[in-house]
């Protein structure tokens, strides 16, 4: 049977690991998921009780393809109070998960074979997203030098102007943050240059002292991504946002019209309750919570041999080089996982050059299962050393 040249797209090898390790659970009832981002805690409470209200009184059919008006004015009035400013409710279309909106922009803005830049490491949905496509992606490589964010000097340095660029702040796998004035810069850049720039700030309302600038704060140019799946624990309510260019508002409605109608008319209901009070004071003991589980970390990590790492300003990752421990990352995280319960994400799936000599560990659980990973893992290498 034939296959399509984007059906041969690379794995997600997080999501594979994923898979692993939820069988290594059925086998041995020990997985401990370092791997995936996904926060261990549920959907604030008022969140939940207003999707149970929405299933017990309200219809639930298709919503209009943007989404329910409601929740794009609770979105956009969100960008006045933590920015400073406006945002009107017709640039946000509610989305499938950011992953749609993701998806909605390239297909919208973008026509096979042009160019488009995102730094290494990065985030391997956009890459393989963007190369199913049939864009071509541009690397960006950085490292400690630029926190692992891209600069306008390293654009400038291109052979020809990308037709965009991707940005994400707090970033994945990194957790670096790009500093307001450094954004600003690229904003600017991109405007003159006629590439797009998309800012993933999915990870905004996780951030440990280092604060979080939106591209939004700089022009009206930039597509700005968002989502409930992290700050706000929705993970699996599939619900994101794009904050739009008026000249892509109508192609993005027309091609989600046709791909999906809407976005899950549940978790758009439920999603209005993401933004009061009582779901904000919830949510910001959960990142209290990341942030003791990021100084376990920071004091732990050292015992085994793993000094160098990316500074996680924000998220809930630590992207850590195990050069003295392998050079080949997906089977030593399959070692790992096999011996320990343990499971890792290898750097290969963030960085196909030197992505063997690193692994991204995610510390959104609990801190108790972090601790006692960290001691798995110190225990499997006394165990395997020399």
């Amino acid at each position: 049977m034939r296959v399509s040249k984007r059906g041969r797209v690379e794995p997600f090898h997080v999501m594979e690991v994923a898979k692993a390790a939820a069988a290594r659970q059925v086998s041995h009832g020990d997985a401990i998921l370092l791997c995936v981002g996904q926060p261990a805690t549920p959907a604030p409470a008022a969140v939940r009780a207003a999707a149970v209200a929405a299933v017990n009184d309200e219809v639930l059919g298709y919503t209009v393809t943007p989404g329910i008006p409601e929740l794009r004015w609770k979105i956009a009035t969100e960008y006045a109070a933590r920015y400073g400013v406006p945002v009107d409710a017709e640039e946000v279309v509610i989305t499938t998960g950011s992953s749609a909106g993701f998806q909605l922009t390239i297909l919208a803005a973008f026509e096979a074979g042009d160019q488009v830049a995102m730094t290494r490491p990065g985030y391997p949905a956009y890459r393989n997203t963007l190369q199913a496509l049939g864009c071509e992606v541009v690397d960006l490589d950085v490292g400690a030098e630029t926190r692992y964010q891209p600069t306008v000097a390293m654009l400038e340095a291109l052979p020809r102007v990308p037709a965009g660029l991707v940005v994400a702040s707090p970033s994945n796998p990194t957790g670096t943050i790009i500093d307001a004035d450094e954004l600003a810069e690229l904003v600017a850049w991109c405007a003159a240059h006629e590439c797009l720039l998309i800012s993933d700030e999915i990870y905004h309302g996780i951030s440990y002292g280092r604060p979080c600038a939106s591209a939004r704060e700089f022009g009206t140019d930039a597509v700005v991504v968002g989502s409930v799946s992290k700050y706000h624990s929705m993970t699996g309510w599939r619900l994101g946002w794009l904050l739009l260019p008026r000249a892509l508002r109508r192609p993005v409605e027309l091609l989600q019209s046709n791909l999906a109608i809407c976005a899950p008319a549940v978790s758009q209901a439920a999603a209005l309750a993401a933004f009061t009070p009582e779901a904000v004071e919830e949510l910001d003991s959960h990142v209290a919570r990341y942030a003791r589980n990021r100084e376990l970390l920071l004091r732990r990590l050292p015992e085994l041999g793993i000094t160098t790492f990316a500074p996680p300003d924000g998220a809930f990752y630590a992207w850590c080089d195990i050069g003295h421990l392998t050079l080949d990352s997906q089977a030593w995280c399959a070692d790992v996982l096999a011996a320990t319960g343990v499971a890792l994400a290898p750097g290969i799936d963030f960085d196909q050059a030197a992505g063997g000599r690193m692994m991204r560990l995610s510390f959104c659980g609990s801190i108790e299962e972090l601790d006692e990973a960290i001691d798995r893992l110190a225990a499997f290498l006394r165990t395997n050393a020399g």
